[in-house]
């Protein structure tokens, strides 16, 4: 299954990048408006109403006391010493992301995760909770019925869990309660950063806005560009509209390898391409080398000159025989391939991939995940 996961990469990755060689993006997709962004917001509640799923008092004595606090709060004050004994609260993490310019009274998704023992929280309902920000000043207030995914009909009649049972999701079930200030700019200008710094990209966005607005675009650096724009305000939200819709072509990322070392998938965002090498490997012995091909003019040719092209191969042997030959070209898709064809393990090419780098013959970044 692992080796059908890596083929299965390398083919969906060699379609994207040959299906995107002549697409330009939208600045909107490059960049983002510096001062316009999301903010966390993070609170502490209960979840009431499961059916004895939840955290078991004994081990979280946290439940507890916050169920005593919550009643003392509503007119209701136990005796001292009380045990109380609860099977149907759970104490949860509240979470929420409040867009830019959102206002007051508009509705947002919350997520609720667990942090006791409970088993599920299917079933219950989220007690009002107030979610603050990273200034501890309250910006929303979440509350309502958690919907859990749960447990779906297998083959056969059995049952498979489909989805985490400690984390549930309220559509809308934040109000928030405070606004956050957003501006777009300082004075007369704006800056767009880039949500990834290349100086090429950054100059061919400079070059995309002056060609429709001269003169108002520089750039600062290789991520962020400074764009002179209207004073008033409904024309600048027109001015910035015209400019996220613009297109442009971004530069050609650098080659980069990532190696999901928990799944086995190798994922690679361009061609990859192998220096001359040889790599011993347990059972496995990998050749890289290069060799000349010379094309010249026919015998009467009157025109046409000889050209010397060198053409990579790659030849991987096994202690049981087993030979893969690659005559046309060593890039690191057909290396991959070809260990995983004669049953090369994931840490077989976890090593085999860290020894190219440090050994210089991987012509591209490495990342491990």
């Amino acid at each position: 299954m692992k080796i059908q996961k890596i083929i299965i990469c390398f083919f969906l990755t060699s379609t994207l990048l040959l299906s995107g060689l002549c697409t330009a993006d939208r600045i909107k997709d490059l960049a983002s408006i510096q001062g316009v962004r999301n903010n966390q917001l993070i609170g502490y509640g209960l979840v009431v109403g499961l059916d004895g799923s939840g955290d078991m008092t004994t081990q979280t004595p946290f439940t507890v006391q916050s169920v005593i606090s919550m009643l003392g709060q509503l007119g209701v004050n136990l005796p001292p010493g009380t045990n109380l004994q609860l099977r149907n609260v759970a104490a949860v993490m509240v979470t929420a992301t409040l867009p830019a310019f959102t206002k007051s009274g508009q509705q947002i998704d919350v997520t609720v995760s667990s942090m006791g023992n409970a088993k599920s929280l299917r079933g219950g309902t989220l007690l009002m909770t107030p979610l603050k920000g990273v200034d501890n000043q309250v910006y929303a207030m979440a509350q309502g019925s958690v919907l859990v995914g749960g447990v779906g009909a297998a083959a056969g009649g059995s049952s498979v869990q489909i989805n985490h049972l400690s984390v549930g999701r309220i559509t809308g079930g934040g109000i928030v309660e405070r606004e956050i200030a957003t501006t777009v700019g300082q004075g007369d200008y704006i800056n767009l950063e880039l949500n990834a710094s290349d100086f090429t990209t950054v100059h061919r966005i400079v070059e995309a806005i002056n060609g429709v607005y001269p003169s108002s675009a520089t750039a600062i650096d290789g991520r962020m560009v400074q764009v002179k724009a209207p004073s008033d305000n409904s024309q600048r939200i027109m001015f910035l509209s015209r400019i996220e819709s613009l297109d442009v072509t971004p530069a050609k990322a650098p080659a980069k390898v990532i190696v999901n070392s928990r799944t086995g998938s190798v994922v690679m965002n361009q061609a990859v391409t192998l220096e001359t090498s040889a790599i011993a490997h347990g059972n496995l012995s990998i050749i890289i080398n290069t060799e000349p091909v010379i094309s010249q003019p026919g015998p009467f040719a009157q025109r046409g000159e000889t050209v010397v092209a060198q053409r990579s191969q790659v030849e991987i042997r096994t202690d049981e025989g087993n030979l893969m030959l690659l005559p046309n070209g060593a890039d690191l898709g057909e290396v991959v391939k070809a260990l995983t064809a004669i049953g090369a393990t994931t840490q077989d090419l976890l090593s085999i991939l860290q020894a190219l780098k440090a050994a210089g013959s991987l012509r591209a970044d490495l990342e491990i995940i």
